[in-house]
């Protein structure tokens, strides 16, 4: 079975290609221009993939508040046209979403099936990318704070800023879901090969913690004092676009399908800790 992977340069879209190895074809963005609606359709002509796996999009928060057109063709628009695309191939779709479909004032996990209420431009344009990859009964996997090997993260930036400085201050009102690329794409695979039913999966790593939480960890597997973490709240970072402050999501859909949730964010950390450190070092 040949996966079609887009955004193969990403840290998702790396894992994925290296764990499925002869199985996969990984189209960069240089390779594949998802925008390009013709170029979609030879490229699942020519590489006649079983499923196809979108991890391309448009990713800066902050940049989508003042172009929200721009990333509406990636994350939306080009998002419709792979959906047709797949359906016309008869190839599964798995869309990679967000939990900024959602607004973030809650106060327990979101299930599955919550109201969407984006509060900033990126998480209406994926939600635009959700609703696109619905009408061809794809899987949609929405996931969040993801770090891995190949790529930046706030993960690698606290290991570098440990090295620069001797505090740093990280705010400690959001809470989320720190994820490893490298289980997110592991769940994946194993959700389609399982053939568990189309529709909305929150692919996340279980537990919450905030980004205070996060980087007094990563101080700690340095071996560093994590009392050099500081805590702040958002107010004093300031961004073009605001964040959602509770974006813990419910894994009630694994169980549905027969599949295992995702182990704790901790447990995934400890585990991908050597061969982040690897990489980077």
């Amino acid at each position: 079975m040949t996966w079609l992977i887009t955004g193969a340069g990403g840290m998702l879209g790396t894992d994925l290609v290296e764990r499925l190895g002869g199985e996969a074809v990984g189209l960069t963005r240089a390779e594949l221009d998802l925008c390009d609606p013709a170029a979609v359709q030879a490229a699942l002509r020519r590489h006649r993939p079983a499923v196809v796996v979108n991890c391309a999009a448009w990713t800066a928060v902050d940049d989508a508040e003042t172009q929200e057109e721009a990333a509406l063709a990636v994350n939306g628009t080009a998002v419709a046209a792979l959906a047709r695309a797949c359906g016309d191939a008869g190839a599964t779709l798995v869309q990679i979403s967000t939990d900024y479909v959602f607004d973030g004032k809650g106060d327990r996990p979101y299930p599955e099936d919550a109201p969407t209420c984006p509060i900033n431009a990126y998480g209406r344009t994926k939600l635009a990318g959700e609703q696109a990859a619905a009408s061809v009964n794809a899987y949609i996997v929405r996931t969040a704070w993801l770090y891995g090997a190949h790529g930046g993260s706030f993960v690698r930036t606290m290991a570098r800023l440990a090295s620069e400085r001797d505090t740093v201050s990280v705010v400690n009102d959001q809470t989320g879901q720190p994820t490893w690329t490298g289980d997110l794409a592991d769940r994946v695979i194993a959700l389609v090969s399982a053939g568990a039913p189309p529709g909305i999966y929150h692919g996340t790593n279980g537990g919450a913690t905030t980004w205070y939480g996060l980087a007094r960890e990563v101080f700690t597997l340095l071996g560093l004092d994590p009392d050099r973490v500081r805590p702040t709240t958002s107010a004093g970072f300031p961004r073009p676009a605001p964040r959602p402050a509770y974006g813990v999501l419910g894994h009630d859909g694994w169980a549905k399908a027969g599949l295992p949730p995702m182990r704790d964010w901790r447990d995934a950390l400890h585990e991908a800790w050597p061969t982040l450190r690897a990489v980077w070092s």
